[in-house]
């Protein structure tokens, strides 16, 4: 999307070496995708970062020897790119030849792969293992990012309002899925943010439902969870229709988990553990008797991943920074009854939160 700012892509490498030193590294290979994206802009699906104090290279195949240095330049970013073939190994030896302390993201690489890099790739080097040291640098989003989420959002938004009242012609769950998912992909979504839940009835009980064959019917509880993408950026929301009337247990589920939904927005700000946003939720919810209930975490950031640092939960021990992109996300689960869950995707301000998921709450078909 042209019309969408830049982001601050060539600050990250600067910001990302004086990490590496905190870290008491030599140097970085960066092998987790949306990482390398977020330092480079290059999208592909196959390449390595080798990052030091003084060069950055991007090593990737014939596929993308085009693509790569085109994508790098566009957001520029001072990174060479090497088009390996099979040389791969070489390559990246070539950049960190002579760096004693080669950090690998642990999280990221399989124990096999970590053999192959100790053993074959670098050998004799102090291989480290190191966590999150580049998804720190991407928590806070710049003004580029956000506004590739709010149209995300946008586009979300913009399909349910399209294929919402298809639910009263009794559309199976997969039918309905897949009926969103192309109006998302219509209005500009290359992919879906992760596989979209439709939960109907006594499936909507299941947090984490996947769509079936049931067909929905009156009285149905839906709990509809999807997420478009812009320029690899995800959104995410969760709402919940009403097929018809709601039995008097039921409505109060819907108005107790949009309570606790209000009352987690609001206590989202600049300076807020992350705990006390999941305790606002939770408080609602827990007042109403349903404690027990409440079967998952209030939240979570989205970004380049659907979920990313800061986690919003009753363990969490985070702290919410200005810029920060969250979700709110609290629900009611009760297998006789169905289950209601709404989410928001929202920005952390420095004196609240900017929701970017703007679809009508607690609305009902017939």
């Amino acid at each position: 999307m042209s019309h969408l700012p830049a982001m601050e892509v060539p600050s990250r490498l600067t910001r990302l070496r004086a990490a590496i030193e905190r870290a008491e590294l030599d140097c970085l290979l960066v092998t987790h995708l949306p990482n390398i994206r977020y330092l480079s802009g290059f999208s592909g699906s196959a390449a390595l970062l080798a990052v030091t104090g003084d060069a950055a290279v991007l090593v990737t195949d014939g596929r993308y020897a085009e693509q790569a240095p085109a994508e790098i330049e566009s957001v520029g970013a001072d990174i060479g790119v090497v088009v390996s073939g099979d040389r791969q190994r070489e390559e990246i030896r070539a950049v960190l030849r002579d760096r004693g302390r080669i950090g690998l993201e642990g999280e990221h690489v399989a124990h096999a792969a970590w053999l192959r890099y100790c053993e074959d790739w670098f050998p004799g080097a102090d291989v480290r293992s190191t966590s999150g040291i580049v998804e720190a640098l991407r928590e806070v989003k710049d003004a580029g990012e956000i506004a590739r989420i709010r149209a995300a959002c946008s586009i979300a938004d913009a399909a349910l309002a399209e294929v919402r009242s298809g639910l009263a012609d009794g559309p199976t769950e997969a039918e309905f899925r897949l009926e969103l998912d192309t109006a998302m992909r219509r209005r500009g979504s290359p992919e879906v943010s992760f596989e979209t839940i439709v939960a109907s009835g006594p499936n909507a009980a299941k947090p984490h439902a996947r769509p079936t064959d049931r067909r929905i019917v009156e009285g149905d509880l839906v709990v509809i969870d999807f997420g478009a993408m812009v320029d690899g950026y995800h959104s995410d929301m969760t709402r919940t229709v009403m097929i018809g009337t709601p039995s008097q247990t039921q409505q109060r589920m819907l108005e107790v988990v949009g309570e606790a939904q209000s009352a987690g927005v609001a206590a989202v700000a600049a300076g807020v553990a992350a705990a006390t946003v999941d305790a606002a939720c939770r408080d609602v919810i827990d007042e109403a008797g349903w404690a027990a209930a409440f079967l998952h975490g209030t939240g979570h950031g989205v970004g380049l991943d659907i979920h990313e640092a800061p986690r919003v939960g009753a363990r969490s021990d985070a702290t919410l920074t200005a810029g920060q992109v969250v979700t709110v996300e609290p629900g009611v689960y009760l297998p006789e009854h169905g289950g209601v869950r709404i989410e928001d995707t929202v920005v952390v301000c420095d004196t609240g939160a900017e929701p970017l998921t703007l679809a009508p709450k607690l609305t009902s078909v017939t």
